[in-house]
């Protein structure tokens, strides 16, 4: 009985996984990418595929041997340097990054059939329903598991598997097989996946643990076996969506290249599903946002509450202090937040990569090089993005 729980709550948790993950960026940049790399779309998207599906479980299994403790993972670089390195990933995946990404894809998603919603209008509206939604943190994974996850797998499958039965030829592409990879590669990093996964990893751990008897709760052997099929649910579901969206946006390249990224799932599920089922296609793309940003305020807020402020700002009030951050940063629009965020993310992310590959050596074989190896690859990935974009 109790292994059938296991097994039950694993497939759950590894469906929350996908929700939680699955936010603005893993909408857009596949359609985007597809779009843009038409008959090169198998190049660009195996290069999506392991920035943006296998760095974030990487990061997530190195953090559940840190038993999910962020402080411990980042103090591998030294106490300050790592207290920093956590503030910076938390504010990009809090208020000033992805979360108010999810409310302007919502935004664009559903502006359709609200005329005369301004941005700033809906953006209020959706933090106050994110507020209500995540004040309440114990139902939160079974929400996003049990309801909203299905609801959402299905409404991509239908736009998957007909976009690619009634698909045209692929366009020809002008660019190389190596470039559109290395392309790929690059737009894994504005998922923000490997961000969100150091600190999603405690709420997947305590979900885990729920599923199995009270004196395995601390065999280490065990929970990492449960988070690997998990991670392989929710990896797995994030590839195919993927795969699907990308060429689906590669065979339907002409008639999206006039929208802009933000607008791209509106304009597939319109062609594809025609005006009517597009309504629920859309409406199932705007919950996946609204699923992702519950989880971010939700971690964001605790960070505020018990890192930041040592329990002397309550959680509620941490809560609605970060959604007017959310609201201020969110009307600056899906494109101007991508803006803000590409520079940053090409330069950090190669970094974290390492980082999370190192922990990973040194709790499996004990090896102790960090601070070097992390360093240096900021650096180097700093330089390179001077010579590379900004000269």
């Amino acid at each position: 009985m109790m292994e059938t729980s296991s097994r039950t709550n694993t497939i759950a948790t590894g469906l929350a996984m996908f929700s939680m993950f699955f936010g603005a960026g893993n909408v857009v940049f596949p359609l985007a990418l597809g779009q843009y790399s038409q008959d090169k779309n198998f190049y660009a998207i195996m290069g999506l595929l392991i920035t943006g599906v296998g760095v974030p479980f990487i990061g997530l299994m190195a953090m559940t041997l840190f038993d999910g403790n962020y402080k411990h993972f980042f103090d591998r670089i030294g106490k300050v340097p790592g207290f920093l390195v956590a503030l910076f990933i938390m504010a990009l995946i809090g208020p000033l990054g992805a979360t108010p990404r999810c409310v302007t894809l919502s935004y664009s998603t559903v502006k359709p059939y609200m005329p005369g919603m301004t941005l700033p209008v809906f953006s209020a509206i959706t933090c106050v329903i994110i507020y209500l939604l995540t004040f309440r943190r114990k139902n939160m994974l079974d929400i996003l598991g049990y309801v909203l996850t299905p609801i959402l797998l299905g409404s991509l499958a239908i736009i998957i598997v007909k976009g690619v039965l009634t698909a045209n030829s692929l366009a020809p592409s002008e660019n190389s097989g190596m470039y559109m990879f290395a392309y790929g590669l690059e737009k894994g990093y504005l998922t923000m996946d490997l961000l969100g996964a150091f600190f999603f990893s405690s709420i997947v751990i305590l979900c885990l643990k729920r599923g199995i008897h009270p004196s395995q709760q601390n065999d280490y052997k065990k929970l990492i076996s449960m988070t690997l099929a998990a991670s392989c649910i929710g990896a797995s579901l994030l590839a195919i969506v993927y795969l699907g969206f990308s060429y689906v946006a590669a065979y339907n390249s002409e008639a999206l290249a006039t929208y802009p990224q933000s607008e791209m799932i509106y304009a597939l599920a319109l062609s594809v599903l025609g005006p009517h089922l597009s309504i629920f296609a859309n409406l199932a793309v705007a919950l996946a946002c609204l699923t992702t940003a519950i989880a971010l305020s939700s971690v964001f807020a605790e960070f505020i509450h018990e890192d930041l402020t040592f329990k002397k700002v309550g959680y509620k009030t941490s809560l609605a202090l970060s959604l007017l951050l959310t609201f201020f940063v969110s009307t600056l629009d899906f494109s101007g937040i991508i803006a803000f965020l590409v520079p940053i993310l090409y330069v950090c992310y190669p970094a974290l990569i390492v980082l999370s590959v190192l922990n990973i050596l040194h709790k499996l074989y004990g090896i102790q090089w960090v601070k070097v190896p992390v360093f240096a690859t900021f650096l180097a990935s700093l330089v390179l993005y001077y010579f590379l974009h900004l000269q």
